[in-house]
């Protein structure tokens, strides 16, 4: 058998996808597993020992549009993958199978594309992990077990270590990863309640800070860093994915919004505070694993959309406003197992 898995979304839906591949490896015993990301997300697989292949499709860039498409799908078929599982929903995902003339093509029966689809399963209201597992369920394989896993190499952990050693951090210290951006703006906690954060962690709980996030985030990190007074290690922009995966190793608690860098904190097995706004963790994009914790503030209107959006709907973004720094704080001390502050009021 060989397994390909298209999954072209973003960075924490990789993560969460990773499962896939140990599965198609370890329980349906594929000769030849294949991935199918984005060029951005395909480092996060690189040295993963379940995959063989990797195929990066930039469909928003040098390969949109319909003829690079049918490129990507012949290079597929030359591979002749003969099961493609797809937890990606969009349309161009399952078309994409069957261009490649994937026999048996396996998605959720939500998927835009579904009619292209050889096996259609439920998208059930449940963790995002056990969800896309749950694209093996035909074959009646046991998949219990099986988490997010990213495997940083050598390299990576001493390009981490030496941005710790230029920041005069050591091992020993209490750190505490911090990723404030997010593709959607609605989904960013306020840059001054990131900034008191960070200060109250350094100076009052003897924490040392890191800034974690892509290129386009260091200009957002670089304002919180400044508002924050203390100095923290700003890394956004100067590290691969991999490379951060083995930065947020060395942290002792993760702070991040809804997005990518929670997920990538929690598959290297780092406790992680998530703060949600405009989105829940109904839809099941929580932080997979035991001890995370979430802070959200119950309101009418959320959730406002799957994702997020740019702008908040009525205007005022309470989801996010309304947070106030102590409750963070408070689910880093007991992440921590550290005694909880009492909060005025």
């Amino acid at each position: 058998m060989k397994v390909l898995v298209i999954q072209t979304a973003f960075v924490g839906d990789v993560v969460l996808s990773t499962p896939l591949f140990e599965a198609a490896r370890t329980r349906l015993r594929a000769d030849r597993v294949g991935a199918v990301v984005r060029p951005e997300t395909a480092n996060l697989l690189r040295n993963n020992p379940h995959i063989d292949d990797i195929f990066a499709y930039d469909k928003k860039g040098g390969q949109k549009g319909p003829l690079e498409l049918l490129r990507l799908a012949g290079k597929l078929r030359g591979a002749s993958y003969d099961t493609a599982v797809i937890p990606h929903r969009s349309f161009r995902s399952a078309l994409l199978g069957y261009l490649a003339d994937v026999p048996v093509r396996v998605g959720f029966d939500r998927s835009a594309g579904k009619l292209l689809l050889t096996g259609r399963v439920p998208y059930r209201p449940v963790h995002e992990v056990e969800r896309n597992l749950s694209l093996f369920a035909s074959w009646g394989v046991d998949t219990d077990g099986i988490r997010p896993a990213l495997y940083p190499d050598d390299e990576d952990r001493q390009r981490a270590d030496s941005l710790i050693r230029e920041s005069d951090l050591a091992s020993s210290d209490k750190i505490c990863g911090v990723s404030p951006g997010s593709v959607w703006a609605t989904k960013r906690w306020p840059t001054d309640r990131y900034a008191e954060l960070i200060r109250l962690l350094v100076e009052e709980h003897g924490y040392r800070a890191v800034l974690f996030g892509s290129a386009g985030d260091r200009p957002l990190c670089t304002r919180i860093a400044t508002e924050s007074g203390v100095d923290p290690l700003n890394a956004a922009g100067r590290l691969t994915l991999l490379q951060s995966a083995a930065l947020a190793a060395r942290c002792s608690v993760f702070v991040s919004n809804d997005t990518g860098m929670s997920h990538v904190a929690a598959a290297m097995d780092v406790p992680v505070v998530a703060v949600f706004g405009p989105t829940v963790p109904a839809f099941g994009f929580t932080p997979h694993g035991e001890g995370h914790q979430v802070v959200e503030t119950t309101m009418n209107c959320r959730p406002c959309s799957a994702h997020g959006g740019n702008r908040c709907p009525i205007g005022t973004h309470d989801c996010m406003r309304s947070i106030a720094v102590e409750r963070v704080i408070e689910a880093v001390a007991i992440q921590r197992g550290e005694p909880e502050t009492p909060v005025a009021g």
